[in-house]
């Protein structure tokens, strides 16, 4: 059964999404604030955080940051703010979805159940036996393997050259999958901006670029690899590795 924990200060509706979720199959908690938070996750883990962004003590986008550096647990942020700034500002800090209020509990059930067949799928792969018999050459030990990176639709994942894997966030996944396609041609910002946000590209904005400053910081400290994307002047940006796409490198490359 999930665990999931509802992070709202306004009392009604903490109760009232509780209860729903409740009666939907998961195991829920709630919390009032971020410091409820902290002490229900040193007694308990969660698969799926719903965190309001707008509380008096500490807003979700300090929690989400603090939580994200010690959790695995997906992240839900519900909030009226429906500004773009926002929205990129909660993505980037690691939240798996951004859904703005007033939210259809409907909604908020369908992404935690998509959310939990994600972490169920990743958490089955890493304890499912190898169906390799002892006598066959392992995965990255073919010569693709060692020149490919890996881009894992299904598991939200990029695997550098050799198969050491670094998992992605919702905005992260998004990006790389824009670039992957057709790996060696630029994808303009302006269609970035409207994957990740919805919105035209502001010239002025600069989180596309922290995005994939980030982004670049991440795979080289996990993988110790470079990862292979490289801002195309006045377009965009474009995966110059070789790529291959799918759960088990079956896409097209």
């Amino acid at each position: 059964m999930a665990r999931i924990i509802v992070v709202e200060d306004e009392a009604d509706l903490r109760d009232d999404l509780v209860d729903y979720l409740n009666r939907c199959g998961f195991q829920v908690s709630g919390a009032a604030s971020g410091e409820e938070l902290d002490a229900l996750l040193r007694v308990q883990s969660a698969d799926v955080i719903i965190l309001d962004v707008n509380m008096p003590d500490e807003d979700g986008f300090s929690v989400a940051q603090r939580v994200r550096a010690v959790s695995q647990a997906a992240i839900i942020m519900l909030t009226a703010r429906s500004g773009l700034i926002d929205r990129v500002i909660g993505l980037e800090l690691g939240a798996d979805v951004y859904l703005v209020k007033p939210v259809d509990f409907r909604e908020v059930e369908a992404q935690v159940k998509a959310l939990v067949r994600r972490l169920q799928k990743v958490v089955g792969q890493a304890s499912a036996p190898s169906p390799r018999p002892p006598s066959s050459p392992a995965p990255s030990s073919s010569p693709d393997s060692k020149k490919s990176w890996l881009f894992d639709d299904v598991e939200w994942r990029l695997l550098a050259p050799g198969g050491v894997a670094v998992s992605l966030t919702a905005t992260e996944y998004k990006f790389l999958s824009l670039l992957v396609v057709a790996p060696g041609e630029a994808v303009t910002r302006q269609d970035i901006a409207l994957a990740l946000t919805g919105r035209d590209w502001d010239p002025y904005s600069r989180s596309i670029d922290s995005l994939v400053r980030r982004l670049r910081i991440k795979v080289e400290e996990h993988t110790g690899v470079a990862l292979p994307v490289q801002a195309v002047h006045g377009v965009g940006y474009a995966f110059v590795g070789a790529v291959v796409s799918g759960p088990d490198g079956n896409g097209a490359g």
